[in-house]
């Protein structure tokens, strides 16, 4: 049953991307901001994960309790993102996107930690949960392009702030962890820091998130450039979430054969290759359908890797400070690095260069694993460090 209330949590979590991610920018183009603009606003969500998860991890272990923040800043990012629906112009509606960032850092670190502490000590099984949040995220991906195609882009709203709504009602549902006062929730952040590979790993997910930002700023208005319309573009989406899920799903059987830093080094190969494929294939259909088979090894895999290599080196509570820490460097000042950079880039140098771009932070990011990571732990399943 506790599975089966973290699984409904990911899934309208992830939903609420698939209906953000693919199509915001679609509705901000509509609205007449520039590429610069929708670089900027659309990276609100990566800057805000530069300090808020800390934050938010702080107030859940200072009260011991994680399941009021991630209900509480549900509703907050409701009330936040109704504010849509009534501003105009770009200062407004910089202001309204950054509250609903604010609060949305909030919650998945936390939930993270916290299905992790449900598993009984076998890690390998997240895949299995985090996987409905893949499921989620193609319902909604394929829901709302349908939806936006017979109907005006400002239905948009309407959907993502019901998707919103349900997050609060999942929210209320979930298990609590019992507080634990030991001697590790002690530990600081300085202390965790001095573990020997832990900041070339945090690099490496820096640039591998820098990678992904002009995927998520600019990857649909990308396709609309080039005719697709936009169920078919909400289906590519929904193939590399499927890849996704199909990765998740295997990661048991991967972790169990494979170490987790050949599994890294396969994700920044995968990565490399699958921008060059949407930057200067994007005229062909076949070949954005492999690059978004990728998305399973460039996201999936590497997501599910980094959850499984902090659970091995940071125990008990420490896991929110590790899972937010991660989240801060990577999807925060990686993701905001690569958002902004692309918006730089869009209308100077064209979406080749600007997913090239992409490609050659993944590329660094693979030789920092090659070089610095030379160990990761014990297969999953065995506690190593």
């Amino acid at each position: 049953m506790t599975a089966l209330r973290l699984a409904a949590w990911y899934f309208v979590y992830f939903a609420f991307v698939g209906a953000y991610m693919p199509y915001f920018g679609v509705y901000l183009q509509a609205r007449g901001f520039s590429a610069w603009e929708i670089s900027l606003l659309l990276s609100l969500m990566q800057m805000m994960r530069l300090v808020a998860p800390n934050l938010w991890s702080w107030l859940a272990d200072h009260h011991g309790r994680k399941k009021p923040v991630v209900y509480g800043t549900a509703l907050l990012c409701a009330l936040s993102f109704g504010t849509l629906f009534v501003v105009d112009g770009f200062a407004a509606t910089f202001a309204a996107m950054a509250l609903l960032s604010f609060f949305w850092s909030a919650a998945l670190p936390l939930v993270e930690a916290l299905t992790l502490s449900q598993l009984e000590g076998r890690p390998e099984r997240y895949g299995r949960i985090r996987m409905w949040g893949s499921a989620g995220f193609v319902v909604a991906v394929q829901c709302i392009g349908a939806l936006l195609d017979v109907q005006p882009i400002d239905s948009l709203l309407w959907a993502s702030l019901t998707l919103l709504l349900l997050l609060f009602g999942c929210g209320l549902a979930l298990p609590e962890t019992p507080s634990r006062h030991d001697a590790q929730a002690s530990v600081s952040l300085r202390a965790m820091l001095r573990r020997p590979q832990l900041l070339p790993l945090l690099w490496a997910a820096f640039l591998i998130s820098a990678a992904h930002g002009p995927l998520y700023v600019f990857y649909s208005i990308h396709l609309v450039a080039h005719g697709y319309p936009k169920t078919l573009i909400g289906a590519l989406w929904s193939l590399g979430v499927v890849a996704e899920i199909l990765v998740f799903m295997l990661m048991p059987h991967l972790q169990r054969h494979y170490r987790l830093r050949s599994i890294l080094l396969t994700t920044f190969a995968a990565t490399v290759l699958r921008f060059l494929l949407i930057g200067w294939g994007a005229g062909s259909l076949p070949v954005l359908a492999l690059a978004q088979l990728l998305h399973g090894i460039s996201f999936g895999a590497f997501h599910a890797a980094m959850v499984a290599i902090l659970h091995q080196w940071f125990p008990g509570r420490e896991q929110v400070r590790a899972q937010a820490l991660y989240g801060s460097i990577s999807f925060g000042a990686g993701g905001m690095l690569g958002g902004l950079l692309s918006g730089q880039t869009w209308d100077v140098l064209g979406a080749g260069w600007t997913y090239t771009m992409g490609s050659l932070f993944a590329l660094g990011g693979l030789l920092i694993v090659w070089r610095r990571i030379t160990d990761t732990g014990q297969r999953c399943g065995h506690r190593g460090g």
